[in-house]
């Protein structure tokens, strides 16, 4: 089971990840379409955004290292929950769902951070 962060968590699940490894740089991997990219986005300091698209994934899936900590996110959740099950079933040693997605990340986090 691909353990599940909301929004507001995703801060000290970075900072636990670099109490143990400082220069980690986690992954925040938004699966989301093109067009909800432009909708709206988030940014988590500490982490490298990547956006793939759930679709692309498994064409693109060199491009997220096995080793590297992985948080999933999504609109509200349910794509990213398939696509970090998925990654764990690849082998990638850390993935994390976001839960509730970008619009958990814009009430819990950022405001300024367009719903749609």
């Amino acid at each position: 089971m691909v353990p599940q962060l909301r929004p507001f968590q995703l801060s000290a699940w970075i900072d636990s990840l670099r109490a143990s490894s400082p220069s980690v740089r986690p992954v925040l991997l938004d699966v989301r379409e093109p067009w909800e990219w432009q909708a709206a986005s988030v940014r988590a300091d500490g982490c490298v955004l990547l956006q793939i698209s759930m679709g692309e994934i498994t064409r693109r899936l060199e491009e997220i290292a096995p080793q590297t900590p992985t948080a999933c996110l999504c609109h509200h959740g349910a794509r990213s929950q398939r696509v970090a099950a998925f990654l764990d079933e690849q082998g990638h040693a850390s993935v994390v769902n976001i839960a509730g997605g970008i619009e958990a990340w814009s009430n819990e986090v950022d405001a300024s951070v367009p719903r749609y």
